[in-house]
C-alpha cells in the first residue's frame, strides 16, 4: 500500500520505529511552512535552529535509503500550508494511506484530524515514541483526586520507571533535594565555557529574508551555537554529564551577570525537537552518577532528573488534560500591555536587562530568569497572559506550546488560578538580590521601596498583593504575605501604590 508519512519539525526522532526498515512504498514528507513561522513572531535563532535540524534529519533519512519529499521555505512549489501540502501529495503520488505522528501542539492535532476527515483514503496516527508518559496518563493518574500535585506525580514516575530507587524507597533517603538546590554562585566553582557548534547559517538567513519571514532577536551568521543534529545533541549531553552535572543542582537557581549558562545543560532544544529522548538523557546522567558516585552528590542528579521525568512530563500532561480552555485562563483579570523593553532589553532594571538581553541574544534563559525575573515582573505588572504567552513562545529556542503555556500561563502568571502552582511566584527585590549579583550594579537600590532610586520590584510587589488580596485571602500559602500587607502603614502603602502605578503606566521609563 503506497503510504505518505508526515514528519513535523519537532518530530526529529531517528530512533522511531518507522525508520527500522526501508519501504519503497513509503514516502516521507517534511516542510518548512509559513503556517509555522507566522502563527507567532519567533526569535530568528529558533527558526534557524528548527529548519537546520529538519534539513539534517531529512538528509539522514535519505542517506539511510528512505524516500523523502522536503519542501524548503524558499521552494516555489511549497504551498506553505499543511492541508494543501498533504492533499496535493496524496493526489499527485496516488497515495493510498496517510500516516502521521501525534502532534504535541493542540492546534496541529486539531488541524490534522480535520485534514484526515477530508481525505478519501485511510489515515492513522502513531505515537512519537519520545515521552515517558502517554498523552493522557497524568489525567488518568489524578482522576478522582482533589488536587494536582507535581510531587505525587514525580514520585509515581520514579517508582514506575525505577529511577533513583532502592528497594522501593528513594535512593539517598529523600525524594526531593530542592532545598539543596538554591545556592548563590559567587565565582567558584569555576564555570567552563559552554559547548557551541559554530555553524555558518548565512545562506539560510538569506532564504528567510527573501521569504520575508518576520522574526526578532539577534544572531551571528557565522557562529550559530545550537546543536542541529543527533550527533551534536549527544555531544552536548556528554559535555554536560562530564563537566557540569557535578555542580548543576547546587546552582540551578543562581543568577550572575558574568555567566549566562552557569551549570545548565542547554539540552531542552535537543529534547523538544526530539533529536534525543528524555530516557537517553536520564540514563546518561544515571550512568555518570554510578561511575562517579564519590564525586557527584545525589542532590545534583535528583535536581536534574526531577526537571525531566517530573516537571517536563507533568507540564505535558497538564496541557493535554486542560486544552483548549487552558489557553483562555486569566483568573486574575490582568490586561496590561507588554512593555517595549521586552523586545529591546532597554531598561534600567539590571536583572531584566540581563535576563531579557540574554534571551534576545541567545534565544535562551534558564528557568529562574524566566520565572523569577521576567515572569515575576510580568505578573506584578499585571500584563495580559496572552501577551506574555506570545512573547515566551516566540523568544526561546526550546519553546513549543505544550511546555511553554503551562509554565507561563500556569506557573509563572497564575492565570489558571492555581492548577499548576499553589501560589503565585512573585517576589520583591529581596529574592533577586539573594540569588545573584544583578542588584549590585543596578541603577536602582534593592532595599529601597519608594523614591527615584527604589527598585521597581518592591512597589510592584506590594501593589500586586493589595490589588489581588481578595482573590488570595483564602489561599493558605499567601497568608503570611497578606498579614505583612495588613501591617503596612497607610501612608507607606499609599506611596508604594502610587509608585507602582507610575511604573505600570510608564514601564519603558524605568
Amino acid at each position: 500500500m503506497k503510504t505518505l508519512r508526515l514528519i513535523l519539525g519537532d518530530q526529529l526522532n531517528n530512533n522511531h520505529s518507522w525508520f527500522n526498515k526501508v519501504d519503497n512504498n513509503v514516502i516521507y514528507v517534511m516542510a518548512e511552512m509559513r503556517q509555522e513561522t507566522d502563527y507567532v513572531k519567533h526569535h530568528i535563532q529558533k527558526v534557524v535552529g528548527f529548519f537546520m535540524a529538519m534539513r539534517q534529519f531529512s538528509k539522514n533519512l535519505e542517506f539511510n535509503g528512505h524516500q523523502v519529499i522536503y519542501l524548503e521555505i524558499s521552494d516555489s512549489q511549497n504551498p506553505q500550508d499543511l492541508k494543501t501540502i498533504i492533499k496535493e501529495l496524496v493526489s499527485k503520488s496516488q497515495i493510498e494511506k496517510f500516516e502521521y505522528q501525534l502532534p504535541d501542539e493542540y492546534r496541529l492535532d486539531e488541524q490534522l484530524k480535520k485534514i484526515c476527515a477530508e481525505l478519501d483514503i485511510v489515515s492513522e496516527a502513531f505515537d512519537t515514541e519520545h515521552f515517558y508518559t502517554t498523552r493522557y496518563e497524568l489525567r488518568d493518574f489524578f482522576k478522582g483526586k482533589k488536587q494536582l500535585l507535581m510531587e505525587s506525580f514525580y514520585r509515581m514516575m520514579r517508582k514506575k520507571h525505577d529511577i533513583l530507587m532502592a528497594n522501593g524507597h528513594p535512593e539517598g533517603g529523600k525524594w526531593n533535594y530542592d532545598h539543596s538546590n538554591r545556592k548563590k554562585w559567587d565565582g567558584t566553582p569555576k564555570v567552563l565555557n559552554e559547548l557551541n557548534f559554530d555553524k555558518d547559517v548565512s545562506e539560510l538567513l538569506k532564504e528567510l529574508r527573501d521569504a520575508e519571514v518576520e522574526t526578532f532577536g539577534n544572531i551571528d551568521p557565522q557562529h550559530f551555537p545550537w546543536p542541529t543534529s543527533r550527533k551534536e545533541c549527544l555531544a552536548l549531553l556528554d559535555y554536560f554529564r562530564e563537566n557540569l552535572l557535578i555542580h548543576f543542582g547546587d546552582y540551578q537557581d543562581a543568577l550572575h551577570t558574568e555567566e549566562k549558562f552557569l551549570f545548565h545543560s542547554r539540552l531542552s532544544f535537543a529534547m523538544n525537537s526530539k533529536m534525543i529522548s528524555p530516557k537517553e538523557v536520564v540514563d546518561a546522567i544515571l550512568e555518570e552518577f554510578r561511575i562517579n558516585t564519590n564525586e557527584i552528590h545525589i542532590s545534583q542528579v535528583e535536581g536534574f532528573i526531577r526537571q525531566i521525568i517530573g516537571w517536563r512530563e507533568y507540564m505535558r500532561g497538564i496541557y493535554w488534560k486542560e486544552m483548549p480552555k487552558y489557553k483562555e485562563c486569566n483568573v486574575l483579570d490582568n490586561h496590561n500591555r507588554l512593555p517595549e523593553f521586552f523586545w529591546t532589553a532597554n531598561t534600567k532594571m539590571n536583572c531584566l536587562k540581563h535576563a531579557i538581553g540574554q534571551s534576545l541574544d541567545y534565544a535562551y534563559a534558564h528557568h529562574i530568569q524566566r520565572l523569577m525575573i521576567i515572569g515575576n515582573y510580568a505578573l506584578l505588572s499585571q500584563i495580559h497572559p496572552n501577551e506574555v504567552d506570545a512573547w515566551y513562545l516566540g523568544v526561546y529556542i526550546d519553546a513549543l506550546e505544550w511546555v511553554e503555556i503551562t509554565n507561563t500561563r500556569g506557573m509563572s502568571q497564575f492565570a489558571d488560578g492555581g492548577l499548576v502552582a499553589t501560589k503565585p511566584y512573585v517576589s520583591s527585590a529581596n529574592y533577586i538580590n539573594k540569588m545573584g549579583n544583578y542588584c549590585t550594579s543596578c541603577h536602582y537600590t534593592s532595599n529601597l521601596k519608594v523614591g527615584d532610586k527604589a527598585c521597581p520590584f518592591n512597589a510592584l510587589y506590594w501593589n500586586f498583593l493589595f490589588e489581588k488580596k481578595e482573590y488570595f485571602k483564602n489561599n493558605p500559602r499567601m497568608g503570611m504575605m497578606l498579614q505583612l500587607l495588613e501591617k503596612k502603614d497607610d501612608g507607606e502603602l499609599q506611596n508604594l501604590r502610587a509608585r507602582a502605578q507610575d511604573i505600570i503606566g510608564n514601564p519603558d521609563h524605568f
